[in-house]
């Protein structure tokens, strides 16, 4: 994961605007944990901090890469 401090307010906004903008449904695993990544609120109670190993799915695969260029860089 790209961000210094985690999936933290402004990151999880970032990607989850992006994820409502794209065709079907993107999901976020870390930490044992499965959101959809349309929430940011879902997205910060994966507590995902600096350095996690977040997998990104879904049915879209242009989707799936964004959400995970998006994860991958540094949205603090």
């Amino acid at each position: 994961m790209g961000s210094m401090i985690g999936l933290h307010a402004r990151p999880a906004r970032l990607i989850a605007q992006a994820a409502q903008a794209l065709p079907g449904q993107v999901v976020l695993r870390c930490n044992g944990q499965s959101v959809v990544a349309s929430s940011p609120l879902m997205i910060m109670s994966l507590g995902a901090e600096h350095g996690a190993e977040v997998t990104v799915s879904g049915d879209d695969e242009a989707a799936v890469e964004r959400i995970a260029e998006l994860i991958a860089s540094n949205l603090d």
